[in-house]
């Protein structure tokens, strides 16, 4: 055999479209070339494939071996088809008899000695590979990812181990998901936390809809604190949510186990120093940003105004759509972002020191400016957080409830939503958010006369209206005029902001 069809897959964001490595050895002087749009890792994969063929006692072609990366006009980069190429060369030399490749997807780099090394965002791979009915092949060091998908992959620490399995000469070991310890969490539980019931009201119904929450007061209030508890009352993520998760964080080359745990929401507070490219993502090859890699989890900004405006107004997009769409010149690629924003800002103390209207004052309104209206629009809860009294800070003495009962009734609240429209309130379409919350010719009444009053917008609206659905699934109930008090109770500083932020 002189032509050998061998499968890998490629990385774009978190898919992995299938590439197929053509090798073809012909008469002539002795070269190695490789086409099909490869970057300068790839082209230097014929010495690494050479030397590890030589060191693992196969003989390498002496002849004009031509291998192309299809398709053509898909930029190739990394080391992952080191594998893939060196096994097309083993078949198309006839080093391997003949053999059919087309159930099997090689990926791998490969050190000179023919050891196979780990690559980074394979788990996509996996998953394409499992969807295509074919049997992956990948190195050791991959093989916790891989085995979050259910299927028949295996690992190889050599490459003379996977010739041995294609010869039927041995079997590979098929990918076992280790036990892994979750990373500490430092005992984050929202009994920590004195008073601030509003504030801890707010929490629970951001985590039982899926809202996003902007916390507003002094420093030094607990805002900061109030933040970090949040995925301890969040629901537990479904299979789908967490293998979307864990795709993402293994396309951004972070290790499972070390720097994330497959189960858990990921919380993420980047500095108010970050660029617009590190909170959505960007590069000359696309990487995942800060709201990327806090896809179905927290996405915290603390002192949000200190942010610069034009990074922030790219939140818009993801915050909306729950996606993050990047444009270069070689394509564009599409990152998961649908996070749950959490920001804290504090205007001025004058309030609590001078005695005078805190969001009037001109301090706060100076602060307040660096916000874009559309941009708070999207927020569906304002919450004051005070100063706490002297009293209640120094002679507390019972502690807040826990984070286990809180997230209980969240968790029940969600069960009811995802038994209803399967998703989260946060996720409602107008259409269906209607449908669902039906309100009286009273209800309908007074939402008018609130909108008018606090000039909201039908953005604005329809997030009330999630709110309230929200208030009532949290006790087990319809909407009410209570919930849409309340609701409305979380938006008392719509106009203040939206004049502040004109």
């Amino acid at each position: 055999m002189s032509l050998a069809t061998i499968y890998s897959r490629a990385r774009v964001g978190v898919s992995s479209p299938l590439v197929t490595v053509e090798t073809h050895i012909s008469n002539g002087l002795p070269s190695l070339n490789i086409v099909g749009l490869p970057e300068a890792a790839v082209r230097e994969s014929k010495d690494r494939v050479r030397s590890a063929i030589i060191n693992s006692h196969f003989e390498f072609p002496t002849r004009r071996v031509t291998i192309n990366l299809a398709p053509a006009d898909l930029p190739k980069e990394g080391g992952r088809y080191d594998l893939a190429i060196a096994i097309s060369v083993l078949a198309a030399s006839g080093q391997l008899g003949d053999m059919n490749f087309g159930d099997v997807e090689f990926i791998g780099e490969l050190a000179l000695s023919g050891d196979i090394r780990g690559v980074p965002g394979l788990l996509p791979s996996a998953i394409a590979c499992h969807n295509s009915n074919r049997q992956l092949i990948l190195p050791e060091d991959n093989q916790q990812e891989a085995a979050l998908v259910e299927g028949n992959a295996v690992f190889a620490k050599h490459l003379t181990q996977v010739t041995a399995h294609l010869l039927k000469l041995s079997t590979l070991s098929v990918c076992v998901s280790k036990p892994v310890e979750p990373l500490p969490l430092d005992h984050k539980d929202m009994r920590d936390v004195k008073g601030q019931y509003q504030a801890r009201r707010a929490l629970e119904v951001a985590a039982a809809g899926g809202h996003n929450l902007l916390f507003i007061g002094p420093a030094g209030t607990g805002k900061t604190m109030l933040a970090s508890r949040l995925p301890s009352i969040m629901p537990a993520m479904t299979e789908g949510e967490a293998l979307a998760v864990a795709s993402v964080q293994s396309v951004a080359g972070r290790k499972m186990g070390l720097d994330w745990h497959w189960s858990e929401r990921p919380f993420r507070s980047p500095h108010h120093s970050c660029s617009a490219a590190a909170l959505v993502g960007g590069g000359s090859i696309p990487q995942p940003g800060e709201a990327s890699l806090s896809h179905n989890g927290v996405l915290f900004l603390d002192e949000l105004p200190e942010f610069d405006r034009k990074v922030l107004e790219v939140l818009r997009e993801p915050l909306e759509n729950g996606e993050v769409h990047i444009s270069r010149a070689r394509g564009q690629v599409t990152f998961p972002a649908r996070f749950q924003l959490v920001a804290a800002m504090n205007a001025s103390n004058e309030a609590y020191t001078g005695g005078q209207d805190y969001y009037q004052s001109s301090a706060s309104q100076k602060y307040l400016k660096k916000l874009s209206a559309p941009f708070l629009d999207r927020i569906d809860l304002h919450v004051e957080v005070p100063p706490l009294p002297s009293d209640v800070l120094v002679n507390a003495q019972e502690e807040g409830e826990c984070s286990a009962s809180i997230r209980q009734r969240v968790e029940n609240a969600v069960a009811r939503q995802r038994a209803r429209q399967g998703v989260q309130n946060a996720l409602l379409s107008g259409r269906q958010l209607e449908s669902i919350c039906a309100l009286s010719d009273d209800d309908k009444q007074f939402m008018q006369q609130a909108l008018e009053t606090l000039k909201l917008s039908a953005r604005a609206y329809h997030r009330v209206l999630k709110v309230a659905l929200t208030l009532a699934d949290l006790s087990d109930s319809n909407v009410t005029r209570a919930h849409l008090m309340e609701s409305l109770s979380y938006r008392k500083m719509e106009k203040t902001l939206a004049m502040a932020a004109s």
